[in-house]
């Protein structure tokens, strides 16, 4: 084999354990990926209906809604809880807003990737974003608009259907 007290060697054996564990992680990636589709069309149909939810962000968000359900109680309170509420930062005459900091990181995640693959891909948020930046807004600011805007949308997907119980057999392994 190498010789691992050759800096090159040793690199080249380095990356080759790296590459064999990112291969593997991706393989255990989309076996779940596999797994988790059916469960969040069970669990959230609507959801999934939405324009850049994919299976993994529908996840994220029902797992976050499911972990706090006392905060669902209105699209508003959902809204604080995935950090995407606006946050009044006006002084003097400027009045404006600033991002949440607080709330479910993982939800906010989530909601961001929706945003991200809306300003790319749907000509209604394109249009959008174009309007606004030219009324002078920071993308910034229009990102967070857009994130409270998919937050009202994800909110009336989860509350419009009951939320069906996961049984065991649907989270058996597929034979």
């Amino acid at each position: 084999g190498d010789d691992l007290a050759v800096p090159l060697a040793a690199t080249r054996a380095a990356l080759r354990r790296l590459a064999r564990r990112h291969q593997a992680m991706d393989d255990e990636v989309t076996e779940l990926d596999i797994q988790i589709g059916p469960l969040v069309k069970k669990a959230a149909p609507a959801l999934l209906e939405l324009f850049g939810v994919g299976p993994e962000t529908a996840g994220q968000l029902l797992a976050s809604a499911g972990d706090n359900p006392e905060r669902m109680r209105s699209e508003a309170a959902f809204a604080h809880l995935a950090g995407v509420a606006p946050i009044p930062a006006s002084s003097g005459r400027t009045h404006r807003h600033r991002l949440n900091r607080g709330g479910d990181r993982a939800a906010n995640n989530a909601l961001h990737t929706i945003v991200l693959t809306r300003m790319r891909f749907d000509t209604r948020t394109r249009a959008y974003v174009e309007r606004r930046t030219n009324e002078g807004m920071s993308k910034k600011d229009i990102m967070r608009c857009l994130k409270r805007f998919v937050a009202r949308e994800v909110y009336r997907a989860l509350t419009r259907t009951p939320t069906p119980q996961i049984t065991q057999t649907d989270l058996a392994p597929a034979a």
